[in-house]
């Protein structure tokens, strides 16, 4: 994985699987439970009957904010909280999870885009795990997950040029992408604009 090769390389801490753990640890939940609704959206009756809940924790005598609920709206602004204060840290490398929307204004954050093409994604995911004829429909799902979690909890298409300094082919391998975005950083660094 790039993102990886990039913070080892660096010894900058990686925030991917380990954003998980810290989500489940500071909304106290099992990391399962966390990983279920890590970049999702909640469905539109659930979100409908949010309010309703609300409603009935006060009816029932609960200040609204003693009325705790962990869905995926709640991850979402866990994640975002998280990422502001990784970037606060500085030194870190966060993969996903809308960061290039929430740290969009910050002159001190390299974004990049790392794409594969079609064929070498259906490649990769299939060493993974045996999915068989059904590896493009998961591929499908997966990108319309995360292009709705970002279109919905940050108001941005994922797939928008503008968001990133650098979009990189996956096809150039994990050391050639992961030198081209350290010479960046490094490159970035000297001229005060990044840490």
């Amino acid at each position: 994985m790039i993102a990886r090769y990039v913070a080892e390389t660096l010894a900058w801490k990686l925030l991917d699987g380990a954003l998980i753990a810290e989500i489940a640890q500071t909304a106290q939940v099992a990391t399962e439970t966390a990983v279920r609704y890590d970049e999702q959206v909640d469905s539109w009756w659930h979100r409908f009957n949010r309010g309703g809940v609300t409603s009935a924790a006060i009816y029932a005598g609960i200040a609204p904010g003693d009325a705790q609920f962990f869905d995926a709206e709640s991850t979402a602004a866990i994640t975002r909280q998280i990422i502001q204060e990784a970037a606060e840290d500085g030194d870190c490398v966060i993969v996903g999870r809308g960061g290039q929307c929430v740290l969009q204004d910050r002159k001190d954050v390299l974004h990049v885009f790392v794409y594969g093409p079609w064929a070498e994604r259906i490649e990769r995911v299939g060493g993974r795990a045996p999915f068989g004829p059904h590896i493009e429909e998961l591929i499908r799902a997966t990108d319309h997950e995360r292009a709705s979690y970002v279109q919905t909890y940050y108001g941005c298409d994922w797939k928008d040029p503008h968001l990133y300094h650098m979009m990189l082919s996956s096809t150039l391998g994990r050391e050639q992408a992961g030198w081209m975005i350290i010479d960046a950083v490094e490159q970035w660094s000297r001229h005060g604009d990044a840490r």
